[in-house]
């Protein structure tokens, strides 16, 4: 059974265990959690950039990132599920890529601070990240997906979307939603029509030390 290495906090793991719920092969996987932090984790041996997620096959060959184990857990249920074929898979995989790029420019900040004492951190550099994901985040507000009915709407760049403004909630304290009804509408739908978005929401609350360190 493939094993997926990952970490509660996660977006990018959250991806892959909705993904996973939303194919029905979620008892076909089986979640390990991952320490990115401890050079002692097997992880640094199963993807060589020390990432999460990273989803160990039978055969111990190993897929990441999560864009790959999306579309390989697509391939597994039958393919044209999450990943559609023909040009509407573009503005999927744009979607997708958009968003992932939003959480990496996120992810960056939360490092800069965590991990520098204050009188090392870079205020341009963080306000050069900040940028990417204001720009970001106006551009899907003008150009929001339709909204979510079921969890069949669901696909690969909605799914990145969802964690991707899930995971500023989490870390950013929603900060997101002002000025931007259209996209936050756009995740209440998205909220309600997959079950899996809230099964996978990890709690604002202080997360311990040991799980902080692993995005």
């Amino acid at each position: 059974m493939p094993v997926l290495r990952s970490s509660p906090p996660s977006p990018f793991g959250r991806k892959i265990k909705i993904a996973a719920k939303l194919l029905d092969l979620m008892d076909k996987i089986t979640i390990e959690v991952a320490d990115t932090a401890n050079p002692e984790d097997s992880l640094r041996g199963q993807n060589p950039l020390g990432k999460i997620p990273a989803l160990v096959l039978d055969d111990g060959s190993v897929l990441y990132d999560s864009r790959v184990i999306t579309e390989y857990l697509d391939f597994m249920a039958g393919g044209n599920r999450l990943l559609p074929e023909g040009e509407a898979r573009f503005p999927v995989l744009r979607l997708q890529a958009l968003s992932d790029g939003i959480v990496d420019a996120s992810i960056l900040q939360v490092y800069e601070k965590r991990f520098k004492p204050e009188e090392f951190r870079f205020p341009d550099w963080l306000a050069y990240q900040q940028a990417k994901v204001t720009r970001g985040l106006d551009w899907l507000e003008g150009n929001t997906p339709p909204p979510l009915t079921s969890a069949a709407d669901a696909d690969a760049g909605s799914i990145a979307l969802a964690c991707a403004l899930g995971y500023l909630d989490l870390r950013f304290a929603g900060e997101w939603r002002e000025g931007r009804p259209n996209l936050t509408a756009w995740l209440d739908s998205f909220d309600a029509a997959v079950p899996a978005f809230a099964e996978t929401r990890l709690d604002p609350a202080p997360i311990p030390a040991a799980v902080a360190q692993l995005r």
